[in-house]
């Protein structure tokens, strides 16, 4: 999807003289992921554990910011990753008695939607971030990346 908005989005920040900004979802999940990206067994079964999977998935969302960060450096559009933090909704229902234990957890580790969207929101439209590219952000502050996830030759080959 962004290889195929870049054009519009750097024409237009040209254009218009007004920053583009591209934000991606991530998740502080991506601290428990397996140690490396294994491209020849991402299907193995074998060695398939939900939890790293996903982990493994939000360490791809972070490779993919930061690549694109890098590409588009020099076109007035900044690209930044964020954690919305663990927001109650209805896809928890998937993932099995991990989160019926952590539905009991108390209320403060769990984010109404509004607080969840804060961060994006921040990130997207709030001048402070103006000009920051290529950042990882958790309760609107910028917060540090797993080694993995800043590997700039994986986020090529990603």
């Amino acid at each position: 999807m962004n290889c195929l908005t870049q054009p519009k989005m750097k024409d237009t920040a040209k254009s218009t003289g007004v920053e583009g900004r591209i934000v991606n979802l991530s998740s502080v999940a991506h601290l428990h992921s397996y140690p490396e990206i294994a491209f020849e067994k991402i299907n193995d079964k074998n060695i398939y554990d939900e939890k790293r999977a996903y982990g493994l998935s939000k360490i791809a969302n972070l490779l993919h910011t930061n690549e694109l960060s890098r590409r588009l450096q020099g076109a007035n559009t900044t690209v930044n990753s964020v954690h919305s933090g663990l927001i109650m909704m209805n896809l928890f229902r998937y993932l099995g008695v991990l989160m019926k234990i952590m539905k009991l957890a108390p209320h403060f580790l769990w984010k109404n939607v509004p607080q969840g969207a804060a961060t994006t929101c921040y990130v997207s439209l709030h001048p402070s971030p103006k000009g920051v590219s290529g950042k990882y952000y958790v309760d609107c502050n910028e917060f540090g990346t797993s080694k993995l996830a800043r590997n700039e030759d994986l986020a090529k080959k990603l």
